[in-house]
């Protein structure tokens, strides 16, 4: 039994009881293991792999465009048909002072991504970020490459 300060079977107990913190804790852990892959998922691109590669910087002071592989066009995680890609452009990243940065599938087509960039050109945004994955080459790793004799 615990210290018990006080008379009588009232009095105050000087211990902690832990387990509804840990009940709490634990279902808060649950509902954190849930929920942070949901708020990773975005749009679905395969991008592009080269050897360097900076991550996106975190923060809300950027917008990604992407560029899916059926020609599908993406502000962030929501679809922008070609025709209304200017105005939001406009309003939402000339307007705001954002970062712009373009995610394409390495499988669509380059005149494609060349007219999304036409349109990005044409409302005034002239800094552009482009995204793309690092590759799994090392630098100097060429053991699958015949090697020339020196001349």
């Amino acid at each position: 039994m615990g210290a018990a300060v006080g008379k009588g079977p009232r009095g105050y107990m000087a211990e902690i009881n832990v387990t509804p913190f840990v009940d709490v804790m634990l279902v808060l852990l649950i509902i954190f293991m849930v929920t942070a892959p949901m708020l990773t998922q975005g749009v679905d691109v395969d991008l592009p792999k080269t050897r360097s590669v900076r991550t996106l910087p975190a923060g809300s002071d950027h917008l990604v465009l992407s560029v899916k592989k059926d020609g599908g066009i993406y502000l962030d995680e929501y679809n922008v048909p070609f025709e209304d890609l200017r105005q939001h452009l406009t309003n939402l990243v000339v307007a705001q002072h954002k970062q712009l940065y373009l995610r394409a599938d390495k499988d669509v087509a380059y005149g494609v991504v060349v007219k999304v960039m036409g349109e990005i050109k044409s409302v005034g945004i002239e800094k552009l970020g482009i995204v793309a994955e690092s590759s799994d080459e090392q630098k100097g790793d060429d053991k699958s490459k015949p090697k020339q004799p020196a001349q």
